[in-house]
């Protein structure tokens, strides 16, 4: 039996510019981290030929390519293991389109699981790369790149993707008392809202051409970021997410709503110095940056909304069972 384990994702600045359509132009970044909510993917032998797999449904199948859920039926297909064993899927947060990665996460973890399954040692830019395959080459997803990165190298990473197609991951590597103030003045709240963020980004990736200029600026961002966080200077972090987040809102129509507006500004309001709706947009996750001070006030702004605990996870998809 295998069990691999694999953090979900935030993402601060610069998504969008993962998509080839605009990073083959020169090239593009975001900043990111994992966080320490995780998908378990567990790997075992069965006794007979056929394949199950267990998440939301169960599946049993004879034949690989009648699995109807198609990243791990593309994992299995990838790494050859096509009889005779059975998949779980296990979530720390069991919901969809929550816009911390998820999907990602499950094509790394899957495959880091079955590679171990198989006794076969893949380093993490490979997980990364063969999920991106899977999820945007194979099942033609319309997203970009960062968040299988995020997912195989964990930590906190300015990450760029040039347009050669090679992708540069550089952490950003706090002491242990940055580390402490850096998890304290974030803040994320669950918005109730779910979306098909499917719809969101095609409509994205569909105007990148349009949206060249924005997405120009939001890479800018990326890089006062990640100097700003080398230097230790968090107090224009905050800011740097609230200009980010204005100029994401114009990458498509559907990324904010009057609800999520009334929220953020709510947060602002009480105290926040910025934040973002967490993935694509419409719903989900919605991430504020405050003062330590100022949580007490945006909490009780912002009391209808179920708060989720976080802290940054510097390891990424990882094997933490493995039976002889």
């Amino acid at each position: 039996m295998i069990i691999s384990k694999t953090p979900l994702r935030i993402s601060f600045v610069g998504g969008g510019s993962d998509f080839k359509d605009y990073y083959q132009r020169d090239y593009g970044a975001v900043v990111s981290t994992a966080i320490n909510k995780y998908i378990y993917i567990t790997v075992n032998k069965r006794f007979d030929d056929l394949i199950r797999v267990s998440y939301s449904k169960t599946e049993l199948v004879d034949n690989v390519d009648n699995l109807k859920h198609d990243i791990i039926r593309e994992a299995l297909k990838l790494t050859g293991v096509t009889q005779g064993v059975e998949v779980v899927y296990i979530s720390d947060l069991p919901l969809r389109n929550t816009g911390l990665g998820s999907s990602s996460s499950l094509a790394v973890g899957v495959l880091n699981a079955l590679y171990a399954y198989k006794n076969k040692k893949v380093g993490v830019k490979r997980l990364a790369e063969e999920a991106c395959k899977i999820e945007i080459e194979i099942l033609k997803r319309p997203i970009g790149k960062q968040d299988q990165y995020a997912a195989a190298f964990g930590g906190l990473n300015y990450i760029r993707f040039n347009k050669d197609e090679s992708v540069e991951v550089k952490p950003i590597i706090f002491n242990k008392d940055l580390f402490h103030k850096f998890n304290r003045i974030f803040l994320i709240f669950y918005t109730g809202r779910v979306v098909k963020s499917g719809r969101i980004l095609v409509e994205q990736k569909d105007k990148t051409s349009k949206n060249f200029s924005v997405l120009d600026e939001m890479v800018k961002f990326t890089k006062d970021f990640y100097w700003n966080l080398k230097k230790g200077k968090l107090d224009v972090v905050g800011d740097l997410l609230h200009r980010n987040w204005l100029h994401k809102q114009k990458l498509a129509s559907q990324i904010t709503n009057k609800t999520i507006d009334v929220y953020y500004e709510k947060a602002i309001k009480a105290g926040a110095a910025g934040g973002k709706i967490l993935g694509s947009g419409g719903g989900g996750f919605l991430l504020l940056c405050c003062k330590p001070d100022d949580k007490f006030k945006i909490r009780k702004e912002l009391l209808n909304l179920k708060e989720m605990p976080f802290k940054l996870e510097t390891q990424g998809s990882e094997i933490i069972y493995k039976s002889n």
